[in-house]
Order: C-alpha cells, then sequence, then structure tokens
C-alpha cells in the first residue's frame, strides 16, 4: 500500500474523530427542570436575577460565588460557580451555565455570559459625527 494511501486513511480517522468530539457539546440549552431529570452535564441559559443576593468572599473562598438565575420557563434556582466572580458580572444580558442540579441548586462548572455591546455607544457617536462633518 501506498503512502499517500496510509496518510489519507490517518487523515479521515482523525476528522471522524473531531467531528465525534464536537457532536458531543453541541447540545441544547435546558430549563432548571430539565437539569434535574438529567443524567449528565446541561447547559441552562437564563437571565441573572438582579434582585437576588449575590455572594462572593474572594477571603474565605475565592472559587466559590453564588447567585440567582432566571431560565427560559421563568423558574429561578439557586446557581454555584466555583471559579472567581468574573468582571462586569452584573451588566450580563444573558447567561450560559454548564454544569448540573444538586438538590435544589445548579452547581455550574463553566459559565458563558453575554453581555452588551462596549461599542454600540461608540457607534452610535461616530454616526453622529459623520452626519455633522
Amino acid at each position: 500500500m501506498k503512502k499517500i494511501y496510509i496518510i489519507a486513511i490517518i487523515m479521515v480517522a482523525v476528522a471522524i474523530g473531531l467531528f465525534i468530539n464536537a457532536g458531543k457539546d453541541m447540545s441544547t440549552y435546558s430549563t432548571f427542570s430539565q437539569a434535574l431529570v438529567a443524567n449528565g452535564k446541561v447547559k441552562v441559559v437564563g437571565q441573572l436575577a438582579k434582585d437576588k443576593e449575590m455572594y462572593y468572599n474572594p477571603e474565605k473562598d475565592p472559587n466559590y460565588f453564588s447567585f440567582y438565575v432566571r431560565d427560559t420557563d421563568g423558574q429561578e434556582k439557586k446557581v454555584v460557580l466555583f471559579q472567581e466572580k468574573p468582571q462586569d458580572f452584573e451588566l450580563s444580558e444573558q447567561i450560559v451555565l454548564t454544569g448540573k442540579m444538586k438538590g435544589d441548586e445548579f452547581h455550574a462548572s463553566d459559565m458563558l455570559m453575554k453581555c452588551p455591546s462596549k461599542y454600540k455607544d461608540e457607534e452610535i457617536y461616530i454616526k453622529g459625527e459623520e452626519r455633522q462633518g
């Protein structure tokens, strides 16, 4: 068998492996109710409940941050993130949490925040400046 065929077979096998691995992470978003009955990690999307308490004490435990999130069904749950509190957390418009339910709390291992664009005001300002010029 020629070397080119062996290399092609190896490349195809690697590509298939990458697609399978990427497919595992492409899960759909769940709600807290669905996360309660799920067997593994799920992704829950929601909004920060700004009227509820947030707890972060870096002197006591810098990798413990708790807050409340309202999911797409309107259900509120306490979320415990085992990482430090992200900068500008209160400004987030939407939060995607990866983790699982433990009792009545959602224990998140990872979090993705969608924040308002810091360039939005700048774009408005630039457009206004162009009209005057």
